[in-house]
């Protein structure tokens, strides 16, 4: 535990990397981005986990852990975060609701007991955050839904989710960044290209950053 009680666990995966499991973990990624420490060469996060990577010539496990005890110690008293939280980047997914591209709208509308219009204005309204990257490349998992947005995932996932997708599943939102099967509720659709390593940035999120959904008229979905 760290000095707020708060259950913390280390996991050595090899010479060269440690994981550490943390209710805190995206405060101390945070920390992490704004002040690295000396010997990490990369940062891995998954739901309340971080894996570090570290160069084993500089620094071993046992250092590294107690590093990042006295770090976890420093932001449960706010020393140390630096200006870490205020840096965090907002993405705002210009998103087509409903129709062809949204073919699960309407029955999320009628879960949640709202319209069409309501429902799609709760869902650009919701502060949503990116938890992790996984599934496929380019896919984060949102959170922030409030509740009565959380939709229960198909009982069968379709064979072909279509790229640019925007679903709803159990306390997450996503954005399908290729062509997959998928199980999610669909409600709508973006152009936005979600991975391409043609650009400098393959990925345009990261762990940490804020999203948010904005409706736009039919073919007017961004694209960049």
């Amino acid at each position: 535990m760290n000095g707020a009680g708060v259950e913390v666990s280390f996991t050595r995966l090899g010479d060269a990397a440690l994981a550490v499991g943390t209710p805190d973990a995206r405060a101390l990624l945070e920390s992490l981005r704004h002040s690295p420490l000396p010997g990490v060469e990369e940062v891995v996060p998954a739901l309340h986990l971080l894996t570090l990577l570290f160069d084993p010539l500089r620094l071993d496990a046992a250092e590294l852990e107690a590093a990042l005890r006295a770090r976890l110690a420093s932001l449960d008293t706010g020393a140390g975060t630096g200006s870490a939280a205020g840096e965090r980047r907002t993405l705002v997914v210009p998103v087509r609701f409903g129709g062809e591209v949204g073919p699960d709208l309407a029955w999320c509308a009628a879960h949640a007991g709202l319209s069409e219009a309501a429902f799609v204005e709760a869902l650009c309204g919701a502060p949503l955050e990116v938890a992790f990257l996984g599934f496929t490349p380019g896919f984060a998992f949102l959170t922030g839904l409030p509740p009565e947005l959380r939709m229960p995932r198909l009982e069968a996932p379709r064979e072909r989710v279509p790229a640019g997708s925007v679903a709803l599943g159990g306390p997450w939102a996503g954005v399908y960044p290729s062509a997959t099967p998928g199980g999610w509720r669909i409600v709508g659709r973006t152009d936005l290209r979600l991975f391409d390593l043609s650009r400098p940035e393959p990925v345009p999120w990261r762990a940490g950053d804020r999203v948010r959904f904005g409706a736009v008229p039919s073919g007017h979905a961004g694209g960049a």
